[in-house]
């Protein structure tokens, strides 16, 4: 069964290992009807999503996640996290999110809900840029 901290230990293996994210040792958790949504897609299926992580591999030059806390209640695991992510030809960009991950009763997670800013956290990173964005969002959202 999935816990918290071997939740917290797939995790750490799969983003801090050296150059290319790696998937492999953590996609057996998953459960082959597996429902993932992020900011950019929305995916059903293990073969969708073991793609995506694959695509995420090869475009990312260096991934890292720290794990700033991670919750569990029933079968519903919280992860807080911090990702460093450095893209071929660009510095590297902080991205700060939470993951939701609920487990079904095989022990397999079943959903996964990341939830993060992904253009605001690497707008932060571009000079005078970062500053007219976030300018520009609190004025129209804030």
């Amino acid at each position: 069964m999935l816990t918290k901290e071997l939740v917290m230990e797939l995790w750490s293996k799969t983003y801090n290992t050296e150059g290319q994210p790696d998937w492999s040792h953590i996609l057996p958790y998953y459960d082959n009807d597996i429902y993932f949504r992020d900011t950019i897609q929305e995916i059903r299926g293990i073969i969708e999503f073991t793609e995506m992580t694959e695509r995420l591999a090869k475009r990312s030059k260096d991934l890292k996640m720290h794990i700033v806390r991670a919750v569990m209640e029933d079968n519903l695991i919280f992860l807080e996290w911090e990702m460093t992510i450095k893209f071929k030809k660009n510095p590297s960009s902080v991205l700060y999110g939470t993951s939701r991950l609920t487990v079904n009763n095989d022990g397999k997670i079943i959903e996964q809900r990341d939830y993060y800013d992904l253009w605001g956290d690497i707008f932060d990173n571009i000079p005078r840029f970062g500053k007219a964005y976030r300018k520009f969002m609190k004025k129209k959202f804030g």
